[in-house]
């Protein structure tokens, strides 16, 4: 029988009820966690992603808000572990709502990293992104590179990263920043590249509408950024380090396409929208990860190739195209 790697210790995933936080809990839940899922309040009761698993009989749920500092600090009493991605993350919408960027993203963060200090929690995993690099100076990017804030999204995980940093150098509080580069897969939201170009094959569309077309990527599928976080959970003397996820290899927006196209035996013709492009100053061309910190510190790189990974989210999304609106650009 494989050996349980989280056996009988008490983990938070707060964002439990999103694309990779309701991944991250099914599979603490495979591994022996005791798992409290911490979800979004909502007045339909929902858990996300996680209404769907069928491993709901076995976490509990906690329905509540990043930004309520008391609520935050007593979700965390007896947690061992927390795994925070509670996060705004859509780049289009925080040029339209910049505040709730800062309020979820940074205010929220320091109400976990204070709970989790007076909680005495073992260990805190915080999820940063590749966009906190802006433009790169040098590829591929290692974890030393400076932060640019060329969106108010990267700008509020930046801001959040460096709270990461500032209460393990003034507190000690044993937090690690891991950095997954682009993750894609099965529940991902359709504001995100590739469940967009799947989402508009699979509904019929004649045309696949995108924006700038050049944009490389380095991108990790899901299950594969999921073991990053169980091995981040557990690996010891990595406290107060920073870590990337990534493949070490970059795609164009154009080759995505081109690659669901002939995963899915199709061909349409592109288009480009203006509605789509980010501002000129934003865009960020290139992101490629170093992964040699990952391999050597976590034991971990990225398995599953573009390919296959695209071929698994078109079949998980043929079955599920039903919770998307594939008719309106989703910012």
């Amino acid at each position: 029988m494989r050996e349980k790697k989280y056996t009988g210790i008490k983990v938070l995933v707060t964002g439990a009820d999103g694309f990779i936080g309701s991944h991250l809990v099914e599979r603490l839940v495979d591994e022996g966690a005791q798992v409290k899922a911490f979800c979004f309040y909502n007045s339909f009761g929902s858990w996300g992603w996680l209404d769907k698993s069928e491993k709901k009989d076995s976490f509990e749920v906690v329905l509540g808000d990043i930004r309520d500092k008391e609520f935050v600090e007593k979700s965390l009493k007896g947690i061992d572990i927390v795994f925070h991605l509670a996060a705004l993350i859509a780049i289009p919408y925080s040029y339209v709502a910049p505040a709730s960027f800062i309020e979820t993203n940074i205010l929220g963060t320091y109400n976990l990293l204070e709970g989790a200090l007076k909680q005495g929690v073992r260990r805190v995993v915080h999820t940063s992104t590749s966009e906190v690099y802006g433009t790169p100076q040098n590829i591929p990017i290692t974890e030393k590179h400076p932060l640019q804030g060329q969106s108010p999204y990267s700008a509020s995980k930046i801001a959040a990263d460096k709270l990461c940093e500032a209460f393990y150098c003034s507190y000690g509080l044993p937090v690690i920043v891991l950095r997954p580069f682009n993750t894609y897969g099965p529940r991902q939201s359709m504001r995100a590249v590739i469940p967009t170009i799947l989402g508009q094959i699979l509904s019929s569309k004649s045309k696949i509408e995108l924006g700038n077309l050049n944009p490389k990527r380095d991108l990790t599928y899901v299950s594969d950024t999921v073991e990053g976080f169980i091995r981040a959970g557990i690996t010891r003397k990595i406290e107060g380090e920073v870590i990337q996820l990534g493949l070490g290899k970059t795609y164009s927006i154009k080759q995505i396409a081109d690659v669901a196209m002939e995963v899915l035996n199709c061909k349409k013709e592109i288009v480009t929208k203006k509605e789509r492009l980010r501002p000129k100053k934003s865009e960020v061309m290139i992101l490629l990860s170093n992964p040699e910190k990952a391999k050597n510190v976590l034991k971990w790189e990225s398995k599953i190739d573009l390919k296959n990974g695209i071929l698994k989210t078109a079949k998980w999304l043929e079955q599920n195209l039903h919770h998307y609106k594939t008719n309106i650009y989703n910012i």
